[in-house]
């Protein structure tokens, strides 16, 4: 995973920061999108999920495990905590690798602000170490979806939690069916300090019986990574059900760093 900033020091000590930037990635999907069109997907997820109003909180607990680029192998744990209150979300969340002595606590809110046909879609968060990020998205449509998004952070030190660029912009376009499945596809590109560097998601969501959700997410990345420019393809399946769910990911050059992530959380909704 890749800290936003360089690091300086020793070649060492320039390991331990990548191994720390790689492994600090949690499975949660309430951080901060790049841009806000996630948060607006995960609320979206959860009403098709058949989520009950009355259980306006999420708790989501991931494991993870990182590997390969030459650098130490090494496990992390990722809980985080969200709430919903009408249009608004809130989390909190925290980060915690025994192995690297390191934690970062973090907390956030996005809503979605409706104009007629548009939407405008903000998100806030900061993390220890004085980071701050943000970022909105302007999308429209209801069977047909189309929008486009900027994020922005102060480039502090920050154990990206998303797994997309966060100082990128998106664009993304999604249809549903009358059957409750949705198709989408989202561009996250960087636009600030590695121009090169994008993912391309292909989200299918499916409803089933009683109220539950089958996702699948496919990856495609390409940029530069170790000064290679580097291509290759992920995979994340979830299954929800109206109290709980569970999600699987592998993640190649996690955040365009050399190392790769296997990723499984699950979470519940009281």
């Amino acid at each position: 995973m890749r800290v936003d900033r360089s690091v300086p020091g020793s070649a060492a000590r320039g390991h331990r920061f990548a191994w720390r930037a790689a492994v600090c990635a949690a499975a949660c999907a309430s951080a901060l999108m790049a841009p806000a069109a996630r948060a607006a997907a995960d609320a979206d997820a959860d009403a098709g999920a058949g989520a009950d109003p009355s259980l306006p909180f999420k708790l989501t607990t991931g494991v993870y495990h990182v590997s390969g680029g030459g650098l130490p192998a090494g496990p992390g744990l990722d809980v985080n905590l969200r709430y919903t209150r009408g249009d608004d979300h809130w989390w909190v969340g925290a980060f915690r690798s025994p192995a690297l002595d390191f934690s970062m606590p973090r907390a956030g809110w996005d809503r979605s602000v409706a104009f007629g046909d548009w939407r405008v879609l903000p998100s806030l968060q900061i993390a220890s170490g004085g980071f701050v990020g943000g970022s909105v998205a302007v999308e429209t449509g209801t069977t047909w979806v189309l929008g486009a998004g900027l994020g922005r952070t102060n480039l502090r030190n920050y154990a990206n939690l998303n797994f997309d660029p966060n100082d990128a912009y998106s664009v993304y376009g999604s249809h549903r069916w009358d059957s409750g499945d949705t198709l989408a596809l989202q561009l996250v590109r960087d636009n600030r300090q590695n121009p090169d560097q994008q993912n391309l998601h292909l989200v299918w969501r499916s409803p089933r019986p009683d109220g539950e959700r089958l996702t699948v997410d496919l990856l495609a990345k390409q940029g530069t990574v170790g000064g290679r420019w580097q291509r290759r393809a992920g995979l994340s399946v979830g299954y929800d059900w109206p109290g709980w769910f569970v999600r699987a990911a592998w993640d190649p050059l996690v955040n365009f760093t050399p190392q790769n992530m296997w990723r499984v959380s699950t979470g519940v909704r009281f």
